[in-house]
């Protein structure tokens, strides 16, 4: 029983600096400008609660995409088609990546500083190798991909929703949502022998 406030406080506190964190990562210029010091005031705790909860600006990143990611692992999982565990992996692999690009254009900054934190390089992070292991499963149980190179394939496919690319596209080019969606179905269609998936009147 004496354990449950602070719990009740811990758990508002997080929410409360991812929200702040949110809103950071969306109105900055740049992700490097939004700092743990930035994040505390705006979430209205101190510093030493932030390390003490995620260790650094990395921990925090990483729980915060863990967070907002959390949907899309759950719909994987045991969600409904298009991505759930029932829908046929030619049909799984693009819904997929569908889901990523769109978790990067709507996370923008987020996803940029997810990439460049740690080691700088977002092949040696565990979040990639976890979405490069499931698009790599599921490419071995297609007819005619098991046997060509399913391994590279992930990653030539996840390359086409890479954070940096996607900002230069969506922010500097100012490519359209559904339009960038599109490219990277019929991309994903063209690698996979499919068709294409996706067209300018297409929902979802």
């Amino acid at each position: 029983m004496p354990d449950r406030k602070p719990r009740k406080d811990a758990a508002r506190n997080r929410e409360a600096v991812f929200a702040a964190a949110d809103t950071l990562f969306a109105q900055c210029r740049s992700p490097e400008d939004v700092t743990m010091a930035d994040i505390a005031a705006a979430a209205g705790v101190g510093k030493g609660t932030l390390f003490r909860a995620f260790g650094d600006r990395t921990g925090l990143i990483r729980a915060l995409c863990e967070a907002r990611l959390e949907p899309i692992r759950n719909a994987i999982e045991e969600g409904a088609p298009p991505l759930g565990p029932a829908t046929p992996p030619l049909e799984r692999v693009p819904a997929l990546l569908d889901a990523v690009l769109c978790f990067k254009i709507d996370n923008r900054h987020l996803a940029l500083a997810l990439e460049g934190a740690g080691a700088g390089s977002p092949y040696s992070a565990e979040h990639y190798e976890h979405w490069h292991a499931l698009l790599q499963g599921l490419l071995e149980q297609i007819p005619d991909r098991a046997e060509a190179g399913s391994g590279f394939t992930a990653h030539a496919l996840l390359a086409a929703t890479r954070a940096d690319l996607v900002a230069y596209l969506a922010g500097e080019k100012d490519v359209p949502r559904e339009e960038l969606r599109d490219q990277l179905a019929n991309f994903t269609a063209a690698v996979l022998g499919a068709g294409p998936r996706r067209g300018p009147a297409a929902e979802g």
